[in-house]
């Protein structure tokens, strides 16, 4: 355990450090996150922040290549060092698109072309257990398990990509299930299943550092955006240790390791763990479909957005995804290792009717709306002069309206009031800055 710590700890502080160098680049090149009517930040935002994640990455797989215990995840199995090329490729390709704004054709085939990568490095579904009609486990050949591991890795590239719409919520979201499968893998190690020393879970301790020292570069108030670089890169990785902890093994051989569940542990982990973005990718594609929209087109209709227009606050909003995603990831791991005991039954469901009352009761939506404004209005009064983007991008002349039914644009003064503007070019009128 120490050593994962170390690995953590290092792949957080390169991260942390990198981050403000990648974004002083990013305003450099212009790699910016314009303002769309869809988005909810109102300032011109550097993003790329995925390219200090992925050398806080590498620089935690090559801390954990030194250490004596941790080097045997490498001995005997190629895939870590297959994850960390693939989410090179994919780093770059999420850059490109950041900069440049790639199609969504583009984009996808960039993304097969990654987990293809992975693939042949060994990340591969071996084994599928159905615990219904009597099928039991299903051993996946090359044929099933190539595109098997190709279809999951892309939904979950895709699923992380659709809820980085808040500043620190796809980061924290990320953290959070890399910690929780790192707790699973971890575990499965010390009751003899798998080595200590196991490829998902140095995946997950390094992706975990990663977020975490990028989180304080990009929670409310964000300075830097992770972008699709980020994005991206955190979803081939999760999707990488949900295959190397659950997909290569035969679940009916878990009964050691995971009590009362064996038979349902592999399904249940991937899924608790990833609820919440594949559960909003999900509602998207059907919403879209719906209405005779592509399933990639945007919208501000995600679970985040829902949040923020029934009146919580951004950091409200972030937070409350945060605790369902670690009451459903932390819940499974749980149940997995203790095998659903009461008590831990009877934890999960009390924080289960905490969380409603949180997001639904109406004492709770009134503070929060209260909140909300509050914030909006902190947002107006914000100078455009302390942004890091400042002088970067020509700035809006209508910010976007505020979602629940407030205003972003300042209060306007009439154009009587204010002759001397008549004399001015209208290119100088944002003296004041524009709100953030």
């Amino acid at each position: 355990m120490r050593e994962y710590a170390v690995v953590l700890l290092a792949a957080a502080l390169v991260t942390f450090l990198a981050t403000p160098v990648v974004r002083v680049a990013a305003v450099r090149f212009r790699v910016m996150a314009a303002v769309r009517d869809r988005d909810v930040h109102v300032i011109p935002t550097p993003r790329g922040g995925g390219v200090a994640m992925y050398l806080g990455v590498a620089a935690g797989v090559l801390v954990a290549s030194r250490l004596p215990s941790l080097q045997r995840s490498f001995e005997f199995n190629t895939q870590t060092v297959g994850v960390l090329v693939a989410g090179g490729l994919i780093c770059l390709l999420g850059v490109l698109d950041d900069r440049f704004g790639l199609d969504a054709l583009t984009k996808l085939t960039g993304q097969i072309a990654a987990a293809g990568v992975m693939v042949l490095f060994g990340v591969q579904l071996s084994f599928l257990f159905l615990p219904f009609a009597d099928i039991g486990t299903l051993s996946l050949g090359p044929d099933v398990g190539v595109p098997a591991t190709v279809l999951l890795t892309v939904l979950t590239v895709n699923a992380l990509n659709f809820i980085d719409g808040l500043d620190g919520l796809a980061a924290g979201v990320s953290a959070i299930a890399a910690v929780a499968f790192f707790a699973y893998s971890y575990h499965l190690g010390l009751v003899g299943y798998d080595d200590v020393a196991s490829a998902p879970a140095l995946i997950t301790a390094v992706l975990a550092g990663a977020c975490l020292g990028f989180l304080p570069h990009n929670f409310s108030p964000a300075r830097i955006f992770m972008g699709d670089s980020g994005s991206m890169l955190v979803g081939l990785m999760l999707s990488a240790a949900a295959v190397s902890a659950t997909g290569q093994t035969d679940s009916q051989t878990l009964g050691s390791a995971a009590n009362l569940l064996p038979l349902t542990l592999p399904l249940l982990i991937p899924v608790a763990v990833l609820f919440i973005p594949f559960v909003d990718l999900l509602l998207a594609v059907v919403r879209r479909s719906l209405r005779g929209q592509s399933p990639f087109a945007p919208d501000k209709m995600h679970l985040h957005h829902r949040l923020l227009s029934i009146g919580h606050s951004h950091r409200r909003a972030v937070l409350i995804m945060y605790f369902w995603a670690a009451l459903l990831s932390f819940g499974a791991v749980a149940l997995s290792i203790t095998g659903g005991t009461v008590e831990v039954l009877v934890v999960i469901g009390a924080l289960l009717v905490v969380g409603v009352m949180v997001v639904l009761s109406p004492r709770a939506r009134r503070e929060a709306i209260a909140a909300r404004q509050s914030e909006l209005a902190a947002m107006k009064q914000r100078s455009r002069a302390a942004h890091p983007a400042n002088g970067t991008t020509r700035p809006r002349e209508s910010p976007p309206a505020a979602v629940g039914g407030a205003t972003d644009s300042p209060t306007a003064v009439p154009p009587a009031a204010t002759p001397s503007t008549a004399a001015s070019p209208p290119a100088a009128t944002p003296a004041a800055g524009v709100p953030r």
